[in-house]
């Protein structure tokens, strides 16, 4: 199975499992809302393609064939700066509509991670559905279990930061080592978001047409789990 160079991208929902628990009465506008950040998280990411949607993360890769160290973590910086700008400006606009339920009014406990790292991949094809494998898959994976305190971070491998010539030496970083399942023991590079990235603007106010719009979709995605199913009626018994 022929391997290549890839950039691994995965933007994590940080706080998406208390928000689904604390919310499951209302757990179609939490899912709704979940969806459209998700939404929003993919369409940024540009130069990345979509792997697969896992939860509440969205795991990303491009190809890394032929671009140098410092090209691969601007790739990664920048595409986590335009990922984190748009999940804050959809999760305002959520909160914006006339929805008074808590999932609708409480998404701002939601915050955004990434991890990232760069390594050689192969690719399968199941169903038509593509899938990245190899030990570097694992790995960008079991980064997301850290010790790192902040709640908004970028955190990348050792040889994603070691390589990064000047790109690495503009950002304000933190080492971190860590120890993998069924890898052993690493060392990591972790910023800030807030620290790479300028602080958002006021979101526009959206027009009384668009809140009604996004009202009536929460209140719809909403229904199923608050109506009681109707039961199916027995057969009647010949003979």
């Amino acid at each position: 199975m022929a391997t290549q160079r890839a950039l691994l991208l995965i933007a994590d929902i940080g706080g998406y499992t208390e928000y689904m628990q604390y919310h499951r009465s209302m757990l179609g506008h939490a899912e709704a809302a979940t969806r459209r950040l998700l939404d929003k998280i993919v369409g940024a990411a540009r130069g990345f393609d979509l792997i697969e949607i896992e939860g509440d993360a969205a795991f990303l890769s491009r190809d890394a064939s032929g671009m140098d160290g410092a090209a691969t973590l601007s790739a990664v910086t920048g595409a986590a700066v335009a990922m984190h700008r748009a999940f804050h400006t959809q999760r305002r606009l959520v909160e914006l509509n006339l929805c008074p339920c808590q999932s609708c009014t409480q998404t701002s406990a939601l915050k955004l991670k990434f991890v990232a790292h760069v390594g050689d991949v192969a690719t399968q094809t199941i169903r038509r559905r593509k899938k990245l494998v190899g030990v570097d898959v694992i790995y960008v994976h079991r980064l997301l279990k850290n010790a790192v305190t902040v709640p908004e971070y970028l955190l990348v491998s050792d040889d994603l930061f070691r390589n990064g010539g000047s790109a690495s030496t503009e950002l304000v970083v933190h080492e971190i080592g860590q120890d993998l399942d069924d890898i052993g023991h690493v060392q990591t590079f972790y910023v800030d978001v807030e620290d790479m990235a300028a602080p958002l603007a006021p979101a526009p106010a959206p027009s009384m047409l668009v809140r009604l719009g996004a009202t009536f979709d929460m209140v719809g995605r909403g229904l199923p789990h608050v109506l009681p199913h109707r039961r199916a009626r027995p057969l009647a018994q010949t003979g």
